[in-house]
């Protein structure tokens, strides 16, 4: 399909262009990519044979070679747009694509596995590790299934023989105006489409799963709708399902030291922190559920502390720090003490703690922790970093 082609990816380390250079080395192209960190998605990345530099600033393509940036660097270097090359590759195929603003990556991972353990040798595109797959991209001979980011609006651009719509909610403050303009976006893009599964629509499952949560019998009603308009048996379809033990920082198990149990998510907006707690809770029995949190972005923070407090009180303990800004420049006042002051005003006497830095929150956590606890991780920037460093004062 892209036997000829030669692709430089500026940020192949990310959850998107890792894939996007995966699946086209499978596809025939020759590809090579920078990034400014090494992530854990170089792992699979350098595993197909593609090779890698790192350094400070974007290393400029090869002559001859057409470039892809990803949105995270966008303005620094010269190419593509991620949103333009991937619907090149979407529409060579027959595509299962998969957008909304919380539950996009579980229920791709989801419909993916399905199709897998079916033997229907998926192609895959998923924002976010799948261990039961293997990695967060593969190249195969049946449907490609992609998580498309309403983020930066990729989505909106993407073809689809069946797409799945798992809700709709303002979650990025600097690209989009209101929740308004959010729905209308992912009504006009439904619109021009033959097939579309609304999670609006949907009643959760009532199945043994093993992903927790009921969100996730909700992302599991998605899935299966999608299953069967691509012509799967339903209950066929929903025996595979049921092993399907969870995508990469989503409620993932992460070890056990002193009796005090460590899960940790990518959650970063209200509503999936809401549903993470909600699961965490189920997992924890009789047991306290303690929070680590990161913030991502200084938008987010902004405008929206007081659901991020709201949603973290439901919580016993809750240890906040400074914001991850990713791809974004600070905003004067805007720090993780917005959320510790208004979950301080929401729930008068809940333990809360304003720690800045992850060495702080692991000592708070740390020391509170007692046998029978879960320790919920939670954020999209590196708040997991600190797993290994809890699991090691716990032991000791």
């Amino acid at each position: 399909m892209l036997a000829g082609r030669r692709f430089w990816f500026v940020g192949i380390g990310g959850a998107g262009l890792s894939g996007y250079a995966i699946v086209a080395k499978a596809w025939g192209a020759e590809v090579a990519g920078w990034d400014r960190y090494d992530t854990p998605y170089l792992e699979h990345v350098r595993a197909a044979g593609i090779p890698v530099t790192i350094s400070s600033d974007p290393a400029a393509a090869p002559a001859g070679w057409e470039a892809v940036v990803s949105t995270a660097y966008a303005g620094q270097a010269e190419g593509r747009s991620r949103a333009d090359f991937l619907a090149e590759l979407v529409s060579g195929a027959r595509a299962i694509v998969v957008s909304g603003a919380h539950g996009k990556t579980t229920t791709a991972a989801m419909i993916a596995f399905v199709l897998d353990r079916l033997g229907l040798d998926p192609s895959f595109l998923i924002g976010g590790d799948v261990p039961q797959l293997g990695g967060n991209a593969r190249a195969g001979t049946g449907w490609l299934v992609v998580e498309g980011d309403e983020s930066d609006r990729t989505v909106f651009g993407l073809p689809a023989e069946i797409a799945v719509i798992t809700n709709v909610d303002l979650d990025h403050h600097t690209t989009f105006g209101s929740a308004a303009e959010v729905q209308y976006e992912f009504e006009r893009w439904a619109a021009g489409l033959a097939q579309v599964v609304w999670g609006r629509d949907l009643e959760p499952v009532e199945l043994e799963l093993s992903a927790p949560g009921e969100h996730n019998r909700l992302n599991a009603a998605c899935a299966l709708a999608a299953l069967e308009l691509a012509g799967m048996e339903r209950e066929q379809a929903a025996a595979a399902l049921s092993e399907f033990r969870g995508a990469g920082r989503r409620l993932e198990p992460r070890g056990e030291a002193g009796g005090v149990r460590f899960v940790d998510d990518y959650g970063h907006h209200p509503a999936e922190i809401a549903a993470t707690l909600a699961a965490a809770r189920e997992l924890a029995g009789e047991g306290r559920v303690l929070v680590l949190f990161q913030p991502h972005l200084y938008s987010r923070t902004l405008h929206l502390a007081t659901e991020l407090a709201a949603a973290l009180a439901l919580a016993d303990l809750a240890s906040v720090t400074d914001v991850y800004p990713a791809r974004e420049q600070p905003i004067e006042g805007v720090t993780g003490k917005l959320v510790v002051d208004r979950l301080c005003e929401l729930r008068p006497g809940m333990p809360v703690a304003w720690t800045p830095n992850l060495d702080q929150g692991v000592q708070v956590v740390g020391a509170r922790a007692r046998r029978g606890d879960l320790v919920v991780t939670i954020g999209a920037g590196d708040v997991d970093r600190a797993v290994p460093l809890l699991l090691e004062r716990l032991a000791s």
